[in-house]
């Protein structure tokens, strides 16, 4: 799973996911991409199975890119507990995703598979993604 290696650490607010993507908006190392359509928040565990289901399916085939990063932590209160005493202790690391947010792009593998693969990778996150690839 994908986590950071170091953190200067505090426990961040939850913020916003006003607007839409202005930067990792377009494909830039592959061939085809997966574009988010809804906001939301993506874990390291949904990445990482995102990531089994396209490489399961091209049978190591191609080469996958992985544009988000999970650098947000976040925090949950213990299961059970009273209200109140201050925020919860940090439970894992999530990518924040707008939409227009190109989230894996893949080449080296026919059209049709490179369709499937990402399609298989969407049904993996909690939010909706398109197809899309270059006009070359």
């Amino acid at each position: 799973m994908y986590t950071p290696a170091k953190v200067k650490w505090r426990k961040v607010q939850r913020g916003r996911m006003k607007g839409i993507a202005t930067r990792c908006n377009t494909i830039a190392f592959g061939d085809y991409g997966l574009q988010a359509i809804q906001p939301g928040w993506i874990d390291s565990r949904q990445i990482e199975a995102a990531r089994i289901a396209m490489t399961r399916f091209i049978k190591r085939g191609g080469k996958i890119w992985i544009r988000i990063f999970p650098d947000k932590p976040y925090t949950k209160h213990p299961a059970e507990s009273r209200m109140g005493k201050g925020k919860g202790t940090p439970e894992g690391w999530v990518a924040v995703v707008k939409p227009g947010t190109v989230m894996f792009e893949m080449a080296g593998v026919r059209p049709e598979f490179a369709k499937e693969a990402l399609e298989l990778a969407a049904q993996k996150l909690p939010i909706k993604a398109r197809f899309m690839e270059t006009e070359r």
